[in-house]
C-alpha cells in the first residue's frame, strides 16, 4: 500500500509544472505581424513626345574647284611681262593679263598680213572692173558675133575667181596673224585663284609650254560618298537636297550651305559607294572662305517624318517597345522602324503622344505585368532622352 506522502508528492510536482508552463506562456509575446511585401518591379518612365524629324544623311569630302585650267603657251617667244597677281594663291578676275610673250615678231607678221590683204583687195577690185568691162563689150558685139554664148575666159571669170581666192587667203592670213598676236597675252579665262606658276620674267616658251594653273572661284564642288542603303532616306536620291558643310576655319568650327546638283550615276568599284556632287557658289566671297583642299563633314537633308520618335536602341526588342499603362501595368507596342543609326531607333508609328515609355531595364517583362513608378524619376520627352544619349 502506497503511503500518503507517495501519492501527494507526484501530484504536487505535476501541479507545479503546469503552473510554470502557464506562467511562461503568459510571459511570451505573440509574434508581430509582417506587412505584405510589394514585389512589383520599380520602373522609370519617359513621356512620349511625337515630333517632325528629318532623316539626314552624313557624308564627307574634299573641296575642289569645279573648273581647273592649266595655262599653256600657244605661241613661242620670250616672256617680257609677268603680273604681280600671277603668284601662287593670288586672286585674279576674268580677262586679267597674267603674262606677255614678246609681241614684236607677231606684230610684224600682222603688218605683213595686212599688206597682203590690201594687195589682194586691190587686185580683186581691178579684176572685178575688168570683168565688168568684158561683159559690157560682149553685150555690145554679141549681135554681130557668130557665138551665142561667150567663153568664160573672155568674160574673165576664171581670173576673177583666182583673185577672189587670193583675197580670201589674205583674209585668213590676217586673221591668223591677229590671233597669234592676241595669244601673246596670257589672260585669266574666269575669276580664279592661282594654284601653280611655272614661268618667270625672261623665260622662253614654245607652244605647249606650261605657264601655270588656276582654279575657278565661281563654283566649288564636293564629291560626297553615300552608301546605297542611305539613298532611301533622300528625296529624288538626293538631287536638289540642301547640304550643311562643317569644318574648322582659323581654329573655329564653321558651316557653309551647299546644294546637291547631280549624281555621278555609278558605284565606285573600290569603296562601293554612290557619289553625290554638292556645289557652293563663290566659296571665297565670305569672311570665312571655303578653301579648296579643305576636308569637310556634310549633312544632307533627307525626307521628313511627321509624328515620329527617336528612342535608344536597347529599349527595342524584336521590333517592340515597353510602355506603362494608366493602371500601372506594362504593354508591348510594335514599332514601325524607319531607321537605326548610332545606337538610336527612329520610328514613325506604334506610339501615341503622351504615353509613358519604360526606360529602365526589366529582367523578365510580360504583358500585363504590374509595375510601380519611381517617384524620384523625372520624366523627360523620349526624343530629348534619345538625343542626349546619342
Amino acid at each position: 500500500m502506497a503511503t500518503k506522502k507517495q501519492i501527494i508528492l507526484p501530484i504536487a510536482v505535476l501541479v507545479a509544472g503546469v503552473g510554470l508552463a502557464v506562467a511562461f506562456s503568459a510571459m511570451k509575446q505573440p509574434p508581430e505581424e509582417k506587412p505584405a511585401q510589394d514585389t512589383r518591379p520599380l520602373v522609370s518612365v519617359s513621356a512620349v513626345h511625337l515630333d517632325a524629324i528629318t532623316l539626314d544623311v552624313k557624308s564627307y569630302g574634299v573641296v575642289k574647284a569645279k573648273d581647273h585650267t592649266p595655262l599653256v603657251a600657244q605661241v613661242s617667244g620670250q616672256v617680257v611681262f609677268v603680273s604681280e597677281q600671277f603668284v601662287q594663291g593670288g586672286f585674279v578676275k576674268q580677262g586679267d593679263i597674267l603674262a606677255r610673250i614678246d609681241p614684236n615678231d607677231y606684230e610684224a607678221a600682222l603688218i605683213e598680213a595686212q599688206a597682203g590683204m590690201a594687195q589682194a583687195s586691190s587686185d580683186l577690185e581691178i579684176e572685178r572692173a575688168q570683168a565688168h568691162v568684158a561683159q559690157a563689150e560682149w553685150d555690145r558685139i554679141k549681135d554681130d558675133s557668130n557665138q551665142m554664148i561667150p567663153s568664160q575666159l573672155y568674160l574673165r571669170k576664171p581670173q576673177l575667181a583666182e583673185k577672189l581666192a587670193r583675197y580670201r587667203a589674205a583674209q585668213a592670213s590676217e586673221k591668223r596673224a591677229k590671233r597669234n598676236l592676241e595669244r601673246t597675252y596670257i589672260k585669266a579665262p574666269y575669276d580664279a585663284i592661282i594654284s601653280e606658276r611655272a614661268i618667270s620674267l625672261g623665260s622662253v616658251v614654245n607652244p605647249g609650254s606650261q605657264f601655270g594653273a588656276l582654279s575657278s572661284t565661281l563654283v566649288a564642288e564636293i564629291r560626297l560618298p553615300v552608301a546605297d542603303k542611305e539613298l532611301q532616306y533622300l528625296i529624288d536620291s538626293g538631287i536638289g537636297a540642301n547640304v550643311t558643310l562643317s569644318a574648322d576655319y582659323a581654329g573655329k568650327p564653321t558651316t557653309w550651305q551647299a546644294k546637291i546638283v547631280r549624281s555621278e550615276g555609278v558605284i565606285d568599284q573600290k569603296s562601293r559607294m554612290s557619289y553625290l556632287v554638292a556645289q557652293v557658289n563663290t566659296p571665297y566671297a565670305s569672311e570665312q572662305p571655303l578653301r579648296f583642299g579643305s576636308y569637310i563633314n556634310a549633312t544632307i537633308s533627307g525626307r521628313e517624318l511627321d509624328n515620329a520618335i527617336i528612342v535608344p536602341h536597347h529599349l527595342v526588342k524584336n521590333g517592340k517597345i515597353v510602355v506603362m499603362n494608366d493602371d500601372l501595368t506594362l504593354s508591348f507596342k510594335p514599332l514601325n522602324i524607319i531607321r537605326e543609326q548610332n545606337g538610336m531607333v527612329i520610328a514613325s508609328q506604334g506610339l501615341n503622344d503622351g504615353e509613358q515609355l519604360i526606360t529602365s531595364a526589366l529582367d523578365f517583362p510580360t504583358e500585363g505585368m504590374q509595375v510601380k513608378l519611381n517617384d524620384s524619376d523625372k520624366p523627360a520627352a523620349a526624343t530629348q532622352l534619345a538625343l542626349k544619349e546619342e
